[in-house]
């Protein structure tokens, strides 16, 4: 079996960055990954990121993607890693799809996935109405009432993609106030469609073959309330994709994969994580691609150690 110097799992900035940095010093590399879209993917619009005033998440990752593969790497996309393992210093990675690849280096940049609400109804209705990705799902509502849960930045966003659909939009915040940036809660506010309901707790979503209601409560009065809504976007935060590191890592209680803030390195020599399954405190984009770069340059290091 061929042995790579490095595998980076993941496909969004924080992997693809490391995928071009670790191509640029030619090392032999395999870039794992299930897909290119990833959270950015799922963005509609994205104001921040250095040398694109606005750009739609797809075709950032598009850009992305196009610069990876101007460079001599192998990249093998539509499957998951399954387990990680090390012995005798070489990784072995398996895959759902049952094939297996070792290396002498791990950069870890899976990301995260969408948190779940686990209220009564989410499970069932899933795809029958519940979405967590509302540029995907937004256009599914047109017409219809959707109400979105979480009034952070991604609640916010998910509001404002639905506006040119939804006919009108309820953002449910269990806290006292929004949590979106200033210039999100702006741009909803200048729509008529759009209210914000703060002091809710999401309790259940009915419907049998779709979506009919959400109840909340209100925790000012402590009354049950209902929204006839045809649709649902959970944003209540994600998930680090961390579940088959196992004992090769520390996690924090959040399940973020610790790492050496200078290096980015894991407790297990060779492994490497960067970007939002870490715990760098700041989840962004342009952070993390420089984590990513932080990771290989530190493995291309520990590769040059080793020979």
């Amino acid at each position: 079996m061929m042995i790579y110097d490095l595998i980076i799992i993941g496909g969004g900035p924080a992997g693809i960055t490391a995928g071009i940095y670790g191509a640029r010093k030619a090392l032999k590399i395999l870039l794992l990954t299930k897909d290119f879209v990833g959270q950015i993917g799922k963005v509609g619009l994205i104001e921040n990121y250095p040398g694109f005033v606005e750009v739609n998440g797809m075709s950032l990752m598009k850009s992305f993607k196009d610069h990876l593969q101007k460079f001599d790497l192998e990249i093998k996309e539509g499957d998951e890693v399954r387990s990680l393992s090390k012995k005798e210093n070489i990784f072995t990675i398996e895959t759902v799809k049952k094939q297996l690849f070792q290396s002498k280096a791990v950069i870890i940049a899976t990301g995260r996935n969408p948190r779940p609400l686990k209220v009564p109804g989410e499970i069932e209705l899933r795809n029958k109405g519940v979405s967590y990705c509302s540029i995907c799902d937004a256009p599914l509502f047109r017409g219809r009432d959707v109400a979105v849960i979480g009034g952070g930045n991604s609640g916010f966003g998910a509001a404002l993609d639905s506006i040119p659909y939804a006919n009108k939009i309820y953002i449910l915040e269990i806290s006292s106030k929004p949590l979106a940036d200033e210039i999100e809660q702006e741009k909803a506010n200048r729509s008529e469609k759009i209210e914000v309901i703060l002091r809710a707790k999401t309790l259940e979503i009915k419907g049998k073959d779709k979506i009919e209601m959400l109840v909340y409560q209100d925790l000012e009065s402590g009354q049950k309330k209902e929204l006839a809504v045809q649709g649902v976007f959970i944003q209540v935060g994600y998930l680090p994709a961390a579940d088959f590191l196992k004992d090769l890592v520390d996690l924090t209680e959040m399940g973020e994969v610790i790492v050496d803030p200078l290096t980015g390195a894991t407790k297990t020599l060779g492994l490497y994580a960067a970007g939002d399954v870490t715990d760098v405190k700041y989840k962004q984009i342009v952070v993390a691609a420089g984590e990513g770069t932080k990771a290989l340059l530190s493995a291309y290091s520990f590769l040059q150690n080793q020979s």
